[in-house]
């Protein structure tokens, strides 16, 4: 089983620059509605949609309102990431930390206001 999750959208470009040029994110397949995107290592996809295009159901038509939806991505090394997406001026929502149960993390927001927390786990 795969699993691809999805968002929509009316900001598809803007999305689509964000996972390539911060996350690096590979496109797997688009046209002028819809682009799915890849992790670099192409272990994960996630997909994005113009709301209300004509060619899908209902239940794929209504746009995402920006909240309750966070997305993680572990890393082998956060504090690079973390470096690396300061230098590109991403605002960062939540800094570099420690948590008590073991992440090593970060969170910038998508331009969908999606919390991408960026993290590497102790294995301690």
């Amino acid at each position: 089983m795969k699993l691809n999750a999805g968002i929509i959208t009316e900001k598809l470009a803007e999305t689509k620059a964000f996972y390539q040029n911060v996350l690096n994110f590979g496109v797997t397949f688009e046209n002028d509605f819809y682009v799915l995107l890849h992790t670099p290592n192409r272990q994960a996809e996630l997909s994005f949609l113009l709301p209300g295009h004509p060619s899908q159901q209902p239940v794929f038509q209504s746009r995402f309102d920006g909240r309750g939806v966070y997305l993680t991505i572990e890393v082998d090394n956060v504090d690079e990431e973390y470096n690396r997406i300061r230098a590109l001026n991403v605002p960062l929502v939540v800094n570099l930390r420690d948590e008590p149960w073991g992440d090593r993390h970060f969170a910038i927001l998508d331009p969908n206001g999606i919390g991408v927390d960026v993290v590497t786990y102790r294995n301690d």
